[in-house]
């Protein structure tokens, strides 16, 4: 049985930076992994992906520069850092994974529908 669980999420004021973790299970081998985010009344947005098999790593224009993925093998956790956090970063955060093996095309990367399993969610919330 597959089980994504986020922890590390929390409240911080612009500018500062927080560390989002996801504990991986029943998932083996190279696979999709990636965080999404998705604000009140938004649809759900994908922010960081990264490829497990030879960790190719793709960004959103909104995050890249400030946030990186990354995984820790030994650990079976993925990672988010997130530095010079902005207001507009206010969100429910969520960890996925593509669990059947089968991966799109890097240019749909970033979809929701690129995904098959999903975990429960954590909160950010930047103040100004």
């Amino acid at each position: 049985q597959v089980q994504l669980v986020e922890y590390g999420g929390g409240s911080v004021q612009a500018g500062g930076s927080l560390r989002l973790s996801c504990a991986v299970r029943g998932i083996y081998g190279s696979y999709l992994m990636a965080w999404f985010r998705q604000a009140p009344g938004k649809e759900r947005e994908g922010v960081a992906v990264m490829y497990t098999g030879g960790d190719t790593t793709y960004y959103s224009n909104s995050v890249k520069g400030r946030f990186t993925i990354s995984r820790d093998n030994a650990k079976n956790t993925l990672s988010l850092q997130m530095n010079s956090l902005k207001p507009e970063d206010t969100a429910l955060y969520y960890c996925a994974a593509r669990g059947d093996g089968r991966n799109p095309p890097i240019s749909l990367w970033l979809r929701a529908s690129s995904f098959t399993e999903w975990g429960q969610g954590t909160q950010v919330t930047v103040s100004s």
